[in-house]
């Protein structure tokens, strides 16, 4: 019984980034654009949380491989493209709907060909750019989207399309060991984002508050375990 416990864990994380990309889309279609966008940031930590507890936990599966690609089309996919079409693309009509629907198509691929790739190669680089940095990608655009020309976020956006189901190969940092590099980026992100809304935190989503907290203790526990596991291998 408490192995099946375990083994849910990072599922559970996982449901928790897919309900988050729900969310996103109800809050873009009610106008908080920065909330949406902060719930697919959000999502980006969830989803780094569960690979990682699935490891340590030692509760890989299949089932939990599909269940998370299901949450990053949504979370990453849908998600963002809703978000750009509200803030931007509305503007040109049905024709901006429609090229807004084709970041999701282009994500649903890169994740299929994702999952029928070879283990080995899957853990050290990525074929293309992974959905969830490029939705990520999306929604801090969203949120710094005064800063810069509207044309911008077109071209990004196209890019990001054609880039996800490029052969291009990205580096993985799935060997890298915590908390360097993408993780430490994770938490000023987070920090950021709780300094920058700290005036607005009444229209908020409180969820960020529980988020980042659990996610650095999250870290901290794995920075811990690491140093313990050297000392006894010294």
């Amino acid at each position: 019984m408490r192995r099946r416990i375990t083994k849910s864990i990072p599922n559970m994380f996982t449901l928790a980034n897919l309900y988050c990309g729900f969310l996103s889309i109800g809050f873009a279609a009610d106008g908080q654009y920065n909330n949406a966008a902060i719930l697919i940031l959000i999502g980006m930590m969830l989803d780094s949380m569960d690979g990682r507890l699935a490891r340590m936990l030692d509760a890989d599966s299949s089932l939990g491989k599909e269940l998370d690609s299901l949450a990053d089309i949504v979370t990453f996919g849908i998600a963002p493209s809703f978000l750009v079409y509200y803030t931007y693309f509305f503007q040109f009509g049905l024709l901006g709907f429609a090229v807004a629907g084709l970041f999701p198509l282009f994500g649903a691929y890169r994740l299929a060909r994702f999952n029928v790739s070879p283990a080995k190669a899957s853990m050290s680089y990525f074929t293309g750019v992974p959905i969830t940095a490029a939705g990520g990608i999306l929604a801090l655009l969203t949120l710094f989207g005064n800063t810069f020309p509207e044309i911008i976020t077109t071209v990004i956006f196209t890019a990001l399309c054609f880039l996800m189901v490029s052969r291009l190969r990205i580096p993985s940092l799935k060997e890298i060991p915590l908390p360097k590099y993408g993780t430490i980026i994770t938490i000023f992100l987070g920090c950021l984002l709780i300094l920058i809304y700290t005036e607005s935190y009444n229209q908020f989503p409180y969820l960020i508050y529980i988020a980042t907290p659990l996610y650095i203790a999250f870290l901290a526990y794995r920075f811990v375990k690491r140093g313990k596991n050297k000392k006894k291998i010294e």
